[in-house]
């Protein structure tokens, strides 16, 4: 099941809200942990007892880290069974393959499909059983209220990862105001107009040109910068409707985007750019390793550790490490001597920014390095590619406003504009009412336009969802 779907919208979320908060507020995370694990396994159910399991060891361990209990050993065996099986879900049959390409030895690979959202709740575990043993947060003694957590369905398959800390107290006791509805239900339809309607249209074009005979130069740039925005507006879509949901429910989960493409540096990207993930590979990974509180050679290494298993986190594949790999070459380079440069160099570094985007964004989207490197060189001519062909003048005609609104919306300059305009309708009591029913007719107008674009079929899965 997910957000953008005919069941979810009309008969899940409904359902559910009404139960919700019909009962006594005590009874509300468990009515949210029994809704989360229906809306887990409503497509897979054999994935359920995965995520229970995971549950499990974190509650245990997680209370006998508290009473002192050899507690860095227990610290490193929930370490082990989490990542160990993030590890073999995600990653075995790529080191399988991998070792018998190398060796030529006839070894079977694993029957084993990846659980959904895998990634994102072993890093919340993570991080709830490190922050128990750093003495950040107590131990959750309610196995309900740590599994509600953990197994929450507006996060809980495409992020963003929401550390233990940030809603412990919310966990235990939140309160439903009027307003923080409001602004949820507002969020939520942002982000489910950002999937619906521009996401999935961007990847009918992205579908198109791979599946193209007639690939030009032309084509090839329309699509690389498509796919960085196709990708930005379904997981930032994402991201959306999750902190909607959570404002509904009332939790306040932090901002995984923040207009990311505006960036004049990669450092500044990845301040924008899924802020949760970073947050986390910073905290958990780059700081205990050293931070740059090293020398400078140990210091690299840090920043290549961390963007080597950023890549890696994304997908179980050469391309994604090699993903993550770049980005951390790139960090060094800036820290080295161009950060300081781009500062200066007005216009040209939101270029040089938004060509490394659609060039990194490439081999991410690639199925193997040649395939990102082959649509690298088609960009620049490569391979007797044409500049233009009758093909890519249809599709860009087709699609190139669509793009041009993507690019637009991809700024603060819409956000900027209508909150200029709330600033001005709301300062006065006689221009007041202009403003909330001027929302309201535009929520409920993206909303029918959403379900248009459903019932017509314009429907894909989230991307970050394999991830």
């Amino acid at each position: 099941m997910v957000f953008s779907g005919i069941p979810f919208l009309f008969y899940f979320l409904p359902f559910f809200l009404i139960v919700y908060f019909a009962v006594p507020a005590r009874f509300r995370n468990t009515v949210l942990l029994l809704a989360s694990l229906f809306f887990y396994g409503w497509g897979e159910p054999r994935f359920v007892p995965v995520l229970i399991l995971m549950i499990v060891q974190g509650f245990l361990f997680g209370i006998l880290i508290e009473k002192g209990w050899h507690p860095k050993a227990c610290l490193i065996t929930s370490l082990v069974l989490s990542l160990g099986t993030l590890g073999v879900c995600k990653y075995g049959n790529f080191f399988l393959e991998n070792f018998r390409t190398l060796t030529g030895l006839p070894i079977a690979l694993l029957r084993i499909t990846l659980p959904i959202g895998i990634s994102f709740y072993t890093f919340q575990m993570i991080s709830y059983v490190v922050e128990v043993y750093w003495k950040k947060v107590p131990a959750q003694k309610n196995f309900v209220n740590l599994a509600m957590y953990i197994a929450m369905f507006p996060q809980l398959v495409a992020g963003p990862i929401v550390r233990y800390d940030e809603i412990a107290e919310e966990v235990a006791h939140r309160k439903t105001v009027p307003e923080e509805v409001s602004y949820g239900i507002r969020r939520f339809v942002i982000g489910l107009a950002k999937k619906v309607i521009i996401a999935n249209s961007l990847g009918e074009f992205c579908t198109g040109f791979k599946e193209s005979a007639s690939i030009s130069v032309v084509y090839a740039w329309c699509y690389g910068i498509a796919y960085a925005l196709q990708i930005y507006y379904d997981f930032s879509g994402y991201s959306d409707m999750a902190i909607g949901l959570g404002r509904i429910l009332g939790f306040h989960f932090s901002e995984n985007f923040r207009y990311p493409f505006v960036s004049k540096s990669a450092t500044e990207f990845w301040r924008r750019w899924h802020i949760s993930l970073g947050s986390w590979f910073r905290d958990y990974v780059y700081i205990p390793l050293g931070g740059n509180r090293v020398s400078k050679g140990r210091w690299y290494l840090n920043i290549m550790v961390v963007w080597g298993l950023t890549g890696f986190w994304h997908g179980a594949s050469w391309n994604f490490l090699l993903w993550g790999l770049f980005f951390g070459v790139l960090l060094i380079l800036e820290k080295r001597f161009l950060l300081q440069r781009l500062e200066n160099a007005k216009v040209w570094n939101h270029i040089y920014m938004f060509l490394v985007i659609v060039f990194s964004f490439l081999l991410f989207d690639s199925l193997n390095l040649r395939e990102g490197l082959g649509y690298l060189a088609c960009m620049f001519g490569a391979g007797d590619a044409p500049f233009i062909t009758a093909e890519t003048v249809y599709f860009v005609r087709k699609y190139l406003i669509l793009i041009c609104m993507a690019l637009v919306g991809a700024t603060p300059v819409v956000a900027g504009v209508f909150g200029w305009l709330a600033e001005k309708l709301l300062q006065k009591k006689e221009t007041t009412w202009l403003w909330h029913v001027g929302e309201t007719i535009v929520l409920l107008g993206l909303l029918v336009l959403v379900i248009g674009f459903l019932v017509d079929g314009s429907f894909n899965p989230f991307l970050y969802f394999r991830f």
